[in-house]
């Protein structure tokens, strides 16, 4: 039983720090539809907040700002293009 004599060592990986989607002088609101619309899918739903990479009160924020946008009319509830393009 000779096992190797090294001991346990992470793996010294670099990674490249993800800059946050959201910077500290954007506004969260209805209105900012392009910021708004980085955190949709292609069919329309609210990506996740593991996805989005956001805290959870950016989340909060997103979320309501784009059931406001929708409301108004300003973003899609559905995106159903997709389906009918047979």
């Amino acid at each position: 039983m000779n096992k190797s004599k090294r001991p346990f060592t992470k793996s010294k990986r670099s990674f490249r720090r993800r800059l946050p989607p959201i910077q500290s002088g954007d506004r969260i609101d209805y209105r900012n539809i392009s910021l708004i619309s980085r955190f949709i899918s292609e069919q329309g739903k609210i990506l996740s907040r593991r996805v989005n990479r956001v805290t959870l009160k950016q989340q909060r924020l997103i979320t309501i700002a784009i059931k406001q946008a929708r409301i108004l009319s300003l973003l899609p509830f559905l995106n159903n293009q997709k389906q009918f393009e047979r």
